[in-house]
């Protein structure tokens, strides 16, 4: 692995350490991101293919990921799913000369974060990086969330409905954990794509409608009370009866 994987150790003051692993092959780009990444990191790594990227991603933890879209061994679509299944939840920042709205639903539907077109100017990367790592921890929020009989487990990564498993994908996750942060409360379609999908434009696609579907059919089929509903030309509300 030696010859695929370098570290640059990086002394810097005034915030936080961070430690960052930029997947990426062309080693000239990687080289270029980790010298504009110098001021915020306290370490990062680098591989040059999926697969070498998932065995450190999954191995290690790391506050921030960087991951180009097209990878030898393991394309980064496949790295980021695979990371995501596995209940790995750092936050990624997708690259890819792909810039496309097609591409960039593809990338953030495959679990990525963000998505950041090539060429690309390092003081965007930084600034998406950074709002990235401003989320809030876990530790700072509750780690059950439960509307009536559906409760989530935001450790464990497990729901369950009437103490019945409710299986969801990553993203399906993320929409039902928004929604019940925000229970008797309507959500918009942008509060959605800003939130759960990290869009800072709407892309105009059915990319919401498929997941509520999704998600109403796994949260609500065979129970007498639904609990998602669709506020007409306003948005979402996940709340029990009154």
């Amino acid at each position: 692995m030696d010859d695929i994987r370098d570290e640059i150790h990086i002394t810097h003051h005034g915030m936080p350490p961070m430690k960052i692993l930029i997947v990426e092959d062309d080693r000239d780009t990687a080289a270029h991101i980790a010298a504009g990444l110098q001021s915020s990191a306290s370490h990062i790594d680098n591989a040059h293919d999926g697969y070498t990227g998932l065995t450190m991603a999954a191995r290690e933890h790391y506050d921030l990921l960087v991951v180009d879209r097209m990878l030898p061994q393991l394309d980064g679509l496949s790295m980021v799913r695979e990371l995501r299944h596995a209940g790995r939840e750092t936050p990624i920042l997708m690259v890819s000369a792909l810039g496309e709205v097609d591409a960039r639903v593809e990338g953030l539907e495959a679990g990525a974060d963000d998505y950041l077109a090539k060429p690309f100017a390092m003081i965007e990367l930084r600034a998406r990086l950074a709002a990235l790592s401003r989320r809030p921890h876990m530790a700072d929020h509750p780690t059950l969330l439960r509307v009536a009989d559906l409760v989530l487990d935001r450790i464990t990564r497990e729901v369950r409905r009437a103490d019945r498993a409710v299986e969801l994908q990553p993203r399906e996750f993320r929409l039902l954990e928004y929604l019940m942060t925000h229970q008797g409360r309507v959500v918009t379609r942008s509060m959605l794509l800003e939130h759960v999908w990290e869009f800072h434009f709407d892309p105009q696609t059915s990319v919401i409608e498929t997941h509520i579907s999704r998600l109403r059919n796994k949260i609500d089929r065979g129970f007498e009370q639904e609990l998602l509903h669709t506020v007409r030309g306003a948005g979402y509300c996940l709340r029990a009866a009154d």
